[in-house]
Order: structure tokens, then C-alpha cells, then sequence
């Protein structure tokens, strides 16, 4: 029970040192903004670790140096008059950086010819190359299943800001493929109309009397199928384009 006050008492003291390092880096005292990332190295290595789902070494890997960047862009974009947290703030920049990383190196491997990978004994035979072509496979997969990961990890956070998640999406969802289209087409219709959208960002709802002489679904379906329709939205609209491409896929088989 002693023990209680004395851990409040250290959480809220590491706030106010964290709310005065954040104040002095963005008032321009490098001294203070050194002081706040060298204290935060193990948070920025825990969430670099988290993303990539392996263990990073700040001294080898490029992973730790995108990380310190994005860390240090957080405190440069952080507005100190929200209500929200720095360290979610900076766990979120810090995520869209390594992904975008994974992205940027995803298309060079798709521009570097096969040659670039053969391996030479010492008469300059080309060996192994079925094995280094297929750890190359592998590790795109690799990556590709940690990116949809964090895009999946994202969008459920967007869900939430509609009252919504993945198991009420299972239940809700059309049984019908025609009504699953039609509502997806909804969505889009959404997406793609700037006044529409901000309705529904501001909203958290379906501008139903707009939509009347747009669809040729009833309002009645359209409240029936209300949630699925924002989760297309929120999905259309977010920088989710694996789980877009997927979705995609879905539609034509």
C-alpha cells in the first residue's frame, strides 16, 4: 500500500520534466531538446522494435536513426496547447516514418535488376541464386505482414472515433454481395466529395439527405447499413493503401 503514493508521486514528476523539456526544445534551448531525446532512446527503441517486430540495435540499424528523426519531428510538429499526450503523438510519427521507410525501399527493390543479386564463386560461376532469391521473397513478405500490421493496428484507432471495431464489423457486415457493393460504393461516393466527407468527419454520421439523390439506395438501407458504410469511409479516406489494395482484390474475385 506505501508503496502506491511513491510511484504516483514519480509518474507525475516525469510528466512536468517531460512538459518542461518539451516547452524548452520548442522555444529553441537545444540543450533541453538533446536532454528530452537522450532520455527517451529506450521509448524510441521500444516503438521502432514494436513496428519493424524484431529487435533493433541503435548502432547498426537504419531503423533507430528513422526513428530518431521522426522523434525529433514530433517535438518540432507537437501543438503544446492540445489536450492529447506527446508520447502518442510521437509514437504515431514515429510509426508513419518506419513505415514509409518500408515503403520507399519496397519500390528501389523493384527497380534493382536480378543481376544485382547473383552470387560469384571463384571461376565466376553465378551460385546460389535460387537461395537469394527466395530470402529476398521472403523478406518482402516479411515486411509486407508488418506493414499491414500497422495498418491494421491504425485503422482500428480510426474505428474508434466512430464507435466502432472489427467484431461489430463481422456482424453488421451485408450478407449479400450486391448490398456489400452498394454500400461500397456509398462509401466512395463519401470519400471522394469533400463537403460529404467533412459531414461525416465532423458528424460521425451519415449525410443521409444528401445522399438521397445521389444513390439509388433507400435512406432506409442506408441507416440499416450505416456503420459498414463509415468503416468504408474511414478505410477509403486513411493512409491504408495494403488494406485498400486488398480490398480491391476482394472485389473481383
Amino acid at each position: 500500500m506505501g508503496v502506491l503514493p511513491f510511484r504516483t508521486r514519480r509518474r507525475s514528476d516525469e510528466r512536468k520534466e517531460l512538459a518542461r523539456l518539451l516547452h524548452g526544445a520548442k522555444s529553441g534551448d537545444e540543450a533541453a531538446r538533446n536532454q528530452l531525446i537522450s532520455s527517451y532512446v529506450p521509448f524510441i527503441l521500444r516503438i521502432a522494435s514494436q513496428t519493424t517486430h524484431r529487435y533493433i540495435d541503435q548502432t547498426v540499424d537504419d531503423e533507430y536513426s528513422i526513428a530518431l528523426s521522426a522523434f525529433n519531428e514530433a517535438i518540432d510538429r507537437f501543438d503544446l496547447e492540445r489536450e492529447s499526450s506527446f508520447l502518442s503523438f510521437a509514437e504515431t510519427i514515429i510509426r508513419r516514418r518506419l513505415i514509409d521507410f518500408f515503403r520507399s525501399r519496397q519500390r528501389d527493390r523493384k527497380q534493382v535488376p536480378w543481376s544485382e543479386f547473383d552470387l560469384l564463386d571463384e571461376e565466376d560461376n553465378v551460385t546460389n541464386y535460387a537461395e537469394v532469391s527466395t530470402s529476398l521473397a521472403q523478406h518482402q513478405l516479411y515486411e509486407e505482414a508488418t506493414m499491414r500490421g500497422y495498418e491494421i493496428e491504425e485503422y482500428q484507432k480510426r474505428l474508434q472515433d466512430f464507435d466502432l471495431s472489427f467484431g461489430e464489423l463481422v456482424r453488421i457486415s451485408p450478407k449479400h454481395e450486391d448490398a456489400r457493393q452498394n454500400a461500397f460504393e456509398i462509401g466512395r461516393i463519401i470519400a471522394e466529395d469533400e463537403e460529404l466527407l467533412e459531414f461525416v468527419e465532423r458528424r460521425k454520421s451519415l449525410p443521409l439527405k444528401q445522399l438521397e439523390d445521389r444513390v439509388h439506395v433507400s435512406r432506409k438501407t442506408m441507416e440499416r447499413q450505416r456503420k459498414y458504410i463509415l468503416a468504408v469511409v474511414v478505410l477509403l479516406t486513411g493512409d491504408f493503401p495494403l488494406l485498400q489494395s486488398f480490398l480491391e482484390d476482394a472485389k473481383e474475385v
